[in-house]
């Protein structure tokens, strides 16, 4: 790892707001691509998904979600769980943020790509009795749309259809389907 990945993840722990922003948009950038210093930071992004800062928890979560295609010994197999539990963060923007990323582990093979539609299916079907159900229904099904288009695989497309088959409200239901189209 180069001197300006470390002090751009010094940097977005600690400075100003606008700093920390900046740090952080860069470090998105640089990991939408595969990049080999992977586990010189897999572990402190780990023990960050239970940080007491919930910026701190939002931030590691999506650099792992980003980080998933850069992981060839597949350890994001093992640490997903963690992953998912940020999800379900106690502040909904916590959750929200890492929950709109986490498609991205998808991307990074079809094991991992199989996992994360698993976890978002079950979310869907027996998540109804949380708050804001409908946002994070919706968040997931955008999730979907990424994968679809990312690997154009239809039996994602026909996983979310038959997941917005199951909406009563005709309101949402249409909302879900604007989705897909």
């Amino acid at each position: 790892m180069n001197s300006k990945i470390k002090l751009e993840f010094e940097k977005s722990k600690s400075g100003d707001k606008n700093e920390r922003y900046e740090s952080y948009q860069y470090i998105l950038k640089v990991t939408d691509h595969k990049v080999d210093w992977v586990y010189e930071v897999w572990d402190q992004l780990l023990e960050d998904l239970t940080h007491k800062d919930n910026h701190q928890r939002s931030r590691a979560a999506q650099y792992l979600a980003n980080l998933a295609i850069s992981d060839p010994e597949m350890r994001i197999m093992k640490d997903f769980p963690k992953l998912w539990e940020v999800t379900k963060d106690e502040k909904f923007v916590t959750a929200r943020h890492s929950l709109q990323s986490i498609w991205k582990v998808g991307i990074a093979g079809t094991t991992q790509k199989e996992m994360v539609m698993d976890y978002m299916v079950a979310r869907f079907k027996n998540g109804t009795d949380k708050k804001n159900y409908t946002l994070i229904r919706n968040d997931i099904l955008q999730n979907m749309r990424n994968l679809y288009d990312h690997f154009n695989d239809m039996t994602i497309k026909q996983t979310a259809l038959d997941l917005i088959d199951i909406v009563d409200d005709k309101k949402y239901k249409k909302k879900y389907i604007d989705i897909f189209k």
